[in-house]
């Protein structure tokens, strides 16, 4: 199970999925706004050198001991939570992609989180905090090892994904967002 977040790191899942053995199903959640977003773009050398990284570290220059709170989030709200550090930055804040769900990276997310070691882990995602991924990764994240625990920001919990209301949802999206990026 994959959420991948840019064009070459949804290149690269499928061409791991027709080289691995055993065949295992592989199922792949991206959205058609993924499609139009000016940011979700990749390089040719991204296609040519790169490989699939189930979880990508900030690309930003931190000062890792300054980092107040790491987001680890999935998919297209990254590029939501870029594109408000972009206006607003804050170098207190890193971003860190889960491309691949399941089996999740525990290793890998570990050593990318341990690398913030001042820092309070996040987990972000679009959708209701009882729906999405985070009923299953919350007990994926208490597997890893260590003092530190995630907490969620996500939408309230609710029955269905959709609030019915474009302005409700923008509302509500917004809240995630600030939410999300401010440190208190």
């Amino acid at each position: 199970m994959a959420r991948p977040s840019t064009p070459a790191s949804h290149f690269h899942l499928l061409r791991r999925q027709a080289y691995a053995r055993p065949r295992r199903p592989l199922v792949v959640f991206t959205p058609k706004a993924m499609l139009r977003l000016r940011g979700a773009t990749s390089s040719v050398e991204d296609f040519t050198q790169g490989r699939f990284e189930p979880v990508i570290d900030d690309d930003r220059s931190l000062d890792r001991a300054a980092v107040k709170r790491v987001l680890v989030h999935s998919g297209k709200i990254h590029w939501d939570l870029r594109s408000e550090l972009d206006k607003n930055p804050n170098p207190e804040i890193a971003l860190v992609r889960l491309e691949q769900l399941y089996p999740t990276p525990i290793d890998e997310l570990k050593a990318i989180t341990d690398s913030y070691p001042n820092a309070e882990l996040v987990w972000v995602q679009d959708e209701p905090e009882n729906q999405g991924a985070w009923p299953f990764l919350a007990l994926a994240f208490a597997d890893v090892p260590g003092d530190r625990e995630f907490r969620a920001v996500a939408r309230a919990a609710a029955a269905s994904p959709a609030t019915g209301s474009s302005k409700v949802h923008a509302i509500e999206q917004a809240e995630l967002l600030r939410t999300a990026l401010t440190l208190g």
